[in-house]
């Protein structure tokens, strides 16, 4: 008896050291989800998972949501899926509309909106993130207060948005009217890259959101209200910047027509740190200091690494030691 009472004891005591996952009505505090076009882009999604592991503090176990095409993920091999299951990425697939695969990035679009609905019962926050995107400390704005529905970062530099002082272009005079934006409802927010003081126009690969809010998924119904337009497609077809970045004009209506200003919060310039932006393409400011940044974009900087490129970075010894290691191991 004694002996049964001691071993049912040890097992008590186990079991309360496992971790336990949410039970029912309970939420993970967030979710980290991005989309991966290609083998490269889910190679990315692989090692910005291995530097939240590594660098992500509370957020280090968080899950990992890697969402593909479905031929793409019919081509995945077992080594992939091995890294995969070492990392805890789940690969999940997401499907476009055929009639918006002539756009650039059609396809996250629609991703996105599936992680949110995936995301809607299972968690308080989704971290919707570029497959180039990498942790290098706890991402702890990311945990939205309360009120806060939407956390973000404004595009790189200007690009096709219009100044904020400036009249609306032929374009996005004809995206606010398809979109019914209320002229109320427009802010002015400066790119990181050049401080250009411009209309609303978010970042599409650093978004944090409450998933039960179903914001996200209204944006696949504002790219088709866009790219459906015989006008703007006309426009696209003239201008290759406009039908690379109609996806992110579509964003804008979908955060402008459903979420206050007041519960927006911009992430401080250490998110979404374009790191070599300028020498990739070109801007007034210098993106080579890693302190305190808290996740780089990389863009397509490091397919072709030179010679000496970490010792142009300045920061935390240990944190571009570990850039080296690993891109030269991606590479």
């Amino acid at each position: 008896m004694i002996h049964k009472t001691l071993l049912c004891l040890i097992i008590l005591i186990w079991l309360a050291a496992i971790p336990m996952a949410a039970g029912p009505g309970q939420k993970r505090p967030i979710v980290f989800a991005s989309f991966a076009e290609d083998g490269r882009a889910l190679a990315n999604v692989l090692l910005m998972a291995e530097s939240l592991r590594t660098f992500g503090g509370a957020h280090s176990g968080a899950p990992v949501w890697a969402y593909v095409p479905p031929a793409l993920r019919q081509q995945v091999d077992e080594n992939t899926l091995a890294r995969c299951n070492a990392l805890q990425v789940d690969l999940r697939i997401s499907e476009a509309t055929e009639d918006s695969l002539w756009f650039y990035f059609a396809r996250k679009v629609f991703a996105a909106a599936r992680a949110e609905a995936d995301a809607a019962a299972s968690a308080e926050l989704l971290a919707w993130v570029d497959e180039d995107t990498l942790f290098l400390q706890e991402p702890a704005e990311f945990i939205l207060a309360a009120g806060t529905r939407l956390g973000y970062r404004p595009v790189m530099h200007r690009n096709i948005s219009p100044l904020y002082d400036d009249p609306l272009d032929e374009f996005w005079s004809r995206a606010y009217t398809l979109m019914a934006i209320d002229d109320t409802t427009v802010f002015p927010m400066c790119t990181p890259a050049d401080g250009d003081r411009i209309r609303p126009y978010f970042n599409a690969g650093c978004l944090v959101v409450r998933p039960a809010e179903g914001v996200l998924g209204r944006w696949p119904d504002y790219f088709r209200k866009l790219y459906g337009d015989p006008a703007l497609a006309d426009m696209c077809r003239q201008d290759v910047k406009k039908r690379i970045f109609i996806h992110q004009a579509a964003l804008t209506g979908t955060f402008l027509n459903h979420l206050p200003r007041a519960c927006m919060q911009e992430f401080s310039s250490h998110v979404n740190y374009p790191v070599f932006f300028k020498q990739l393409f070109g801007s007034r400011r210098e993106f080579t200091d890693l302190t305190g940044v808290v996740t780089i974009r990389h863009e397509s900087f490091f397919r072709n690494l030179e010679e000496g490129w970490d010792q142009q970075l300045q920061g935390p010894a240990d944190r571009i030691g570990w850039l080296k290691e690993h891109l030269v191991r991606q590479k």
